[in-house]
């Protein structure tokens, strides 16, 4: 997956972002009058429990109130040990499992960047996320509009994504380009999908393993089955199953423009053919 590094590099993405995102997230940068802000310390003591002043939580930097959800949120509830501290965990984007960060940081301190990279040494205990993949830091974001629509939102916090004047700082802006792409990576990966669905497949003991094509395998619905074919892609060590069309033009074929085959995509430069198994066979078994 690719990483950002470097802050010029940062802040060049941060610019290119800016106009695809600035109407979706002016609302929840720019100042509100009476805007509450907390430093670390102070957000640590919002745990809910006896004598806590209330049940807060916060994610990049944005304080809300999760009061109204206290079975989930007080001490001794599942999600406890988010309260009072920056909330990051595993979500979905689209069809990609993507693993996020659930931060259990000790009081005072947000160790967001250990559960990305496991490093749960004094060094990896930080809350340097600059490095979220593109796809990371769109769950961020998608779980930021979830907080926001479900909660009430009650402040932010001073440090890495919101500085003293209770503005972004350009880490938050970094957060924001990566999940700018994010979302096109995502749009990305489903079109391949469509075009490429992944096949069914099934092993046992007895009869080994078989993978065939279906109108829905890999969850597509579709008016063709298809053929079972290797996907190389770059960068992967392993091709894995789709299937593929067979008839009518080849996907990336410019529309509009006379078919210059009848074979679907069959002949896309990263297809291979399985050993053994008939060229338009929609079924092919491997026998132990």
């Amino acid at each position: 997956m690719r990483r950002l590094g470097g802050r010029g590099l940062l802040l060049g993405l941060a610019a290119a972002a800016a106009a695809v995102v600035a109407a979706r997230w002016m609302g929840w940068w720019s100042g509100r009058a009476g805007l509450r802000l907390f430093v670390p310390e102070e957000l640590a003591r919002y745990r809910g429990g006896p004598g806590d002043p209330g049940l807060y939580l916060a994610l990049l930097g944005r304080v809300y109130d999760v009061s109204s959800g206290r079975r989930h949120y007080e001490p001794g509830a599942h999600y406890s040990g988010f309260a009072g501290k920056r909330l990051l965990r595993w979500s979905s984007v689209g069809d990609l499992r993507v693993r996020v960060l659930e931060n259990l940081s000790p009081a005072g301190r947000d160790a967001s960047r250990a559960f990305v990279t496991g490093d749960r040494s004094e060094a990896g205990l930080v809350d340097d996320v600059s490095d979220l993949s593109f796809l990371e830091a769109l769950a961020l974001q998608n779980w930021l509009a979830f907080y926001e629509k479900n909660y009430e939102f009650v402040g932010r916090v001073i440090g890495r994504f919101y500085g003293e004047d209770g503005l972004p700082t350009p880490e938050l802006m970094q957060v924001e380009a990566m999940a700018s792409r994010g979302a096109e990576v995502g749009r990305q990966a489903l079109q391949e999908k469509q075009k490429f669905p992944p096949c069914n497949a099934e092993w046992s003991s007895s009869r080994g393993s078989r993978l065939w094509c279906s109108p829905d395998s890999g969850g597509v619905s579709r008016d063709w089955a298809g053929v079972p074919r290797k996907l190389y892609k770059p960068g992967a060590k392993e091709p894995h199953c789709v299937c593929v069309r067979t008839t009518g033009p080849p996907s990336d074929q410019t529309s509009g423009l006379p078919a210059l085959t009848n074979r679907g995509d069959l002949d896309h430069p990263n297809l291979g053919e399985y050993p053994g198994c008939p060229p338009l066979a929609i079924t092919c078994p491997f026998p132990l």
